[in-house]
């Protein structure tokens, strides 16, 4: 019995019968999905087209405004370069500021501006770091393009982060043990957190990943947001639960109708498993968790890099260091002993 077609696909042949495929909502816009069906490039157009990735904008603003410069950088190479995730972030930052300032003459964009909206988000330091990102990312380009005379982001500090924050929580074992109780091999739900801890991908990775991406037992994925082609082999616990788990035609984890998800779709579905099975876990501490279960079982910095997708040694550093301390905290707790000699 065929498989059913991807929500909102639609096949066209041209008049020399060459096969194109259309995504499209009712009657809304058309976006040609390009890429064979079923390959990775077909996957990754798909899911920007459904997560609306490119949405028809309407005139173009006043020449000078924050706007029009906004609408500019979409248009150019710079944006088309970042990531998919990072694209998505920046637009909704961009929302936001263009209801706020959108009509305001590039010319009052000041340094004064700028640290100003980071301060008024300094409640959630997180997005005000976001916000001058974004904003840098723009008047750097501008600067370069010679839209603006000077970068008004230059010398903006970001938000200072508290002391004790040390981001996503890392899944203890005992969590990763009461998720797999709840959820059994064979729901779609273990299939993700299987892929998640024994692969070190990413959330808009994981949800990514299909047949395509794996060849003689081995996974070899571009990561969406480093753009790092990384290698995995995959391991006798994924193998096993990924051939006793229905998959979807593009993804391995897919939704009861066997479409694609969204990362962030992807991402709020498997709070709700984990929610479900009483842990407090989330896609991203999953990927610490195994990090950290790599770096305690002997991992090097280059192991983890290569695993992780991560360059330098910052991020593989962080995990070897906290294993090195216990380890060397606990070989240097006999040295508390009264020497009996």
């Amino acid at each position: 019995m065929p498989k059913p077609r991807l929500p909102h696909l639609h096949l066209q042949r041209t008049r020399h019968g060459a096969v194109v495929w259309y995504f499209r909502i009712g009657k809304g816009r058309r976006v040609r999905i390009r890429g064979d069906y079923g390959s990775a490039e077909f996957q990754a157009n798909y899911l920007a087209a459904m997560a609306a990735e490119a949405p028809q904008r309407g005139e173009r603003a006043p020449s000078g405004t924050l706007q029009w410069l906004i609408d500019c950088y979409h248009d150019c190479g710079a944006w088309a370069a970042l990531s998919v995730a990072t694209r998505r972030q920046r637009e909704n930052i961009f929302r936001v500021v263009i209801d706020r300032a959108g009509d305001i003459p590039l010319s009052q964009i000041t340094q004064h501006a700028i640290r100003q909206g980071v301060e008024d988000r300094s409640k959630t330091p997180f997005a005000a770091n976001d916000f001058l990102k974004a904003m840098r990312g723009l008047f750097r380009w501008a600067a370069e393009a010679q839209h603006v005379a000077a970068d008004p982001t230059a010398g903006v500090a970001r938000c200072r982060l508290p002391r004790n924050n040390s981001g996503y929580p890392v899944w203890t074992e005992d969590e990763i043990e009461r998720f797999e109780a709840n959820w059994p091999i064979g729901t779609r739900e273990r299939l993700a957190l299987s892929i998640l801890l024994y692969t070190g991908l990413r959330r808009g990775d994981a949800a990514m990943l299909g047949r395509q991406h794996v060849k003689d037992g081995v996974i070899r994925i571009r990561t969406e947001k480093c753009a790092t082609q990384v290698t995995i082999p995959i391991l006798p616990e994924l193998a096993e639960v990924i051939a006793a788990t229905p998959i979807g035609d593009l993804t391995f984890v897919a939704t009861a109708q066997g479409a694609p998800m969204s990362k962030d779709g992807f991402g709020q579905w498997f709070v709700r498993a984990c929610r479900a099975a009483g842990v407090p876990g989330t896609a991203h501490g999953l990927r610490k968790a195994g990090a950290t279960r790599a770096a305690e079982n002997g991992a090097t910095l280059a192991q983890l890099n290569a695993i992780y997708g991560w360059s330098g040694e910052k991020m593989a550093s962080h995990y070897t260091r906290s294993m090195d301390r216990a380890r060397l905290a606990k070989e240097g707790m006999t040295k508390l002993r009264k020497d009996k000699t």
